[in-house]
């Protein structure tokens, strides 16, 4: 009889039926001198004890600045501790925390503002090329819900928390013993291609779980100390990373206010990290660092890989040199809070390399025909679906769009493509809109990325489809040379690929790139590859 790619985590460990206000409590009475947050750029340090109190200060200045339950207060800032203080703070009472990309311009802020009607913003004052004081007052007068405007390092900053004086202990606390943990807590806008982004909109259980199931499968404790480079702003850094944390009592090392491969390496070394997270880019970025040797990184055994596919090559080497014999690739989505499948601490390299690991417990999924919806055999590529607490409210304001993502069985529609093994495993072989169809063929560009990674000359590489007036698509493999004097030629390219991978599989192109286009949370804008170079 065939098995159908249908999966679901079971466990005997029941899902947390609390807020997150709730689940930071239980870990300030259970390690109250363990160290939660440590910021390495500014030397700042706070035990659980010390980081509640810092918290509660923030809640309570938000109160005071009339801040109610169901209210959005966007957080629009780098990396910093401040920025993790919101998220809990904001918990604490009943508030809705909409995280804003540091890279958006004016008018992404202001859509963003109304379109979840924020009243108080928390802003960094400046990051690279961005004067965000100078952005906020630009859209100010466009957005009409917003009052007021908080500014980190700023005496604004200083009057929130001062403000704080004014709210009674008990009277937080009142507020939170009233909150339910299927309240709405954050809203994350995902990075559409085409027009503006939605925002996912996610509560206390969505996310309080996902970062306590992620956190329990490479086996956390309050022993473990999480160095955490990738974006607070994007799930990877806020649920997987702070929550994953905090729900095991471990300590948030922040490395640097945006990705810095020598400062994470260095805070690794200096805080004896025993995990650390990033998309493969940034993982590369390390591996490559010319005194990459010179770093102490034996503390490591753990961290997360999770983004986009990771490259063999780049596993090896993760394992063997930087001594994360645990590491785990994740899988998931920003409207699923975000992970649905994971490897485990005990998979061999093929499962950690080969696939994004099997379903997590509480969560089932399925790989569907993309036309029909019906359920297929394993071993065919389908749509990736997911059920379960991680799926989110719904797009904020937006319930055209939510229906359009969540079908009436409630299956959250991934886009992606995907196989199920035997074993219950998934290989993601790309998404629904990049497969290169080439004269009746169906391509899948991580097939060949990942078959180039073994080029001699290659650092990097991605294929897109690209038009072609025969074949409907044809194949391009954009390079990132390992030696820039002497980058692969499209000769070097179809020499490596003959025989050795079906004709129409082989690059027909090949650009030679110093980067590629990224998003900020380290995903490759593929979508940017086909514009500038499918002419």
């Amino acid at each position: 009889m065939t098995t159908l790619s249908y999966s679901h985590g079971t466990s005997e460990t029941p899902l947390l039926g609390d807020t997150i206000g709730a689940g930071l409590d239980r870990a300030i009475a259970a390690h109250p001198e363990r160290e939660a947050l440590v910021d390495v750029p500014s030397g700042r340090r706070w035990t659980y004890a010390e980081f509640g109190a810092a918290v509660d200060e923030v809640a309570r200045g938000l109160l005071a600045k009339g801040i109610a339950k169901g209210d959005r207060v966007g957080i629009w800032a780098i990396n910093c501790p401040e920025w993790v203080l919101v998220q809990y703070a904001t918990a604490r009472i009943g508030a809705i925390m909409v995280n804003i990309n540091p890279a958006y311009r004016a008018h992404e802020l202001e859509y963003v503002l109304n379109q979840s009607g924020i009243s108080l913003l928390v802003a960094s004052l400046a990051h690279k090329s961005s004067d965000y004081r100078a952005l906020v007052d630009q859209v100010r007068g466009n957005c009409p819900e917003l009052r007021e405007t908080v500014y980190i390092g700023d005496p604004s900053w200083d009057a929130l928390t001062a403000a704080a004086a004014t709210v009674p202990q008990e009277q937080l606390a009142a507020i939170q013993d009233q909150l339910s943990c299927d309240d709405p807590v954050n809203i994350q806008y995902t990075s559409g291609t085409t027009g503006f982004p939605k925002g996912a909109t996610l509560s206390h259980h969505n996310i309080l779980n996902n970062g306590y199931w992620v956190g329990r499968t490479i086996g956390y404790t309050e022993q473990d100390r999480v160095c955490l480079p990738v974006p607070f702003y994007h799930c990877f850094g806020m649920v997987m990373g702070n929550l994953g944390a905090t729900s095991h009592g471990a300590c948030i090392v922040i490395p640097a206010p945006s990705f810095d491969p020598a400062a994470t390496l260095r805070a690794v070394q200096q805080e004896r990290c025993t995990s650390l997270y990033g998309v493969p880019t940034m993982f590369i970025a390390e591996l490559n660092l010319p005194d990459f040797a010179t770093y102490d990184l034996t503390s490591l055994r753990t961290g997360i890989m999770a983004g986009s596919p990771c490259p063999v090559e780049v596993m090896k080497r993760v394992v063997a040199e930087m001594h994360m014999e645990q590491v785990s690739i994740c899988y998931g989505m920003t409207e699923t809070s975000p992970v649905s499948l994971q490897t485990r601490m005990d998979d061999d390299l093929e499962h950690r390399t080969g696939t994004v690991g099997r379903v997590l417990p509480h969560i089932e999924v399925k790989v569907v025909d993309p036309a029909t919806g019906v359920t297929l055999p394993r071993g065919r590529a389908g749509e990736l679906c997911t059920r379960g607490y991680s799926v989110m409210l719904g797009y904020w304001n937006e319930p055209e769009k939510t229906a359009e993502a969540i079908d009436p069985g409630r299956w959250m529609h991934t886009g992606d493509l995907a196989v199920m093994r035997e074993d219950g495993y998934v290989e993601i072989v790309g998404r629904i809109k990049d497969m290169i169809i080439r004269g009746g063929e169906n391509i899948y560009p991580r097939e060949i990325e990942e078959f180039l990674y073994a080029h001699p000359k290659i650092r990097d590489v991605q294929v897109v489809g690209v038009p072609h007036e025969k074949y409907g698509e044809e194949v391009l493999a954009c390079v990132i040379p390992r030696d820039p004097a002497d980058p692969p030629t499209l000769q070097d390219v179809r020499a490596f690929c003959e025989g050795r991978l079906a004709h129409y599989k082989i690059p027909s192109r090949v650009e030679v790139l110093d980067t590629f286009p990224m998003t900020v949370s380290g995903k490759v804008r593929k979508v940017e590859l086909r514009r500038v170079y499918g002419g």
